[in-house]
């Protein structure tokens, strides 16, 4: 598909975003995403971050398989998650769950460093390829397990994760700085929540329920990233 058709397709991905956006819009409080996230989710080529043969799907409004029983999310949860972070210049993000480098991509476009921890090798190593020859140089990568975080580098500013324990894990609490604030699916799989976690300066937590979410599961032996509304 040549550039033209690409370029076409991603506007039509923001109209579909903008449209479920407002869909959503009581219980989000607004009816329009951060303008900043929009502009840097109608950049960043998403066709170059899916397998080959997906390529011509890579602007649908829904998850796609990258291979090893995983996906990548569905765009506008990957927005809405990104608007939700409220992401500074300055800020460092801890992200859990690369798959091959979507998200990642779009934090470091607003942030200034993305850690971005991934349990498969194969995918890590694969995201890093692709975001090394998109020239992103503000991400590290790390593989292992996403639930204990990375504590070599926190505390960090922001944190987002991109598969669901039935819990908020403590190590991650643990890793975000006060006035931080956290995006995370939590629940169990046939209940969960997107979830908006502020740690206030004193470190007391508060958690907003966004909207219902269907990610796969997160605990302290695997993870993957499966994210789309319900």
């Amino acid at each position: 598909m040549s550039s033209e058709s690409f370029d076409a397709l991603r506007q039509h991905m923001l109209a579909e975003i903008a449209a479920q956006t407002i869909y959503v819009s009581a219980r989000l409080g607004k009816a329009a995403l951060a303008r900043d996230v929009m502009d840097v989710v109608g950049k960043v080529p998403r066709h170059e971050f899916v397998p080959i043969e997906l390529k011509p799907f890579a602007y649908a409004n829904t998850p796609l398989p990258i291979g090893f029983d995983k996906t990548i999310s569905q765009p506008f949860i990957v927005a809405l998650m990104t608007d939700l972070l409220d992401l500074k210049a300055s800020d460092a993000v801890l992200e859990i769950g690369t798959g091959l480098g979507y998200q990642a991509a779009i934090l470091a476009e607003l942030a200034r460093s993305v850690y971005s921890v991934e349990l498969i090798e194969e995918l890590a190593s694969d995201a890093k390829r692709r975001l090394g020859r998109a020239g992103y140089g503000n991400i590290e990568f790390k593989i292992g397990n996403g639930y204990y975080g990375w504590p070599e580098h926190a505390p960090f500013d922001k944190v987002i994760v991109t598969a669901a324990p039935d819990l908020v894990p403590p190590p991650l609490i643990q890793q975000l700085k006060p006035g931080g604030r956290m995006v995370i699916p939590a629940g169990l799989p046939d209940s969960q929540q997107l979830n908006l976690v502020i740690k206030e300066q004193d470190g007391k937590l508060t958690i907003r329920e966004i909207l219902p979410v269907r990610f796969s599961t997160l605990d302290g032996g695997e993870y993957s990233e499966s994210g789309e509304s319900m």
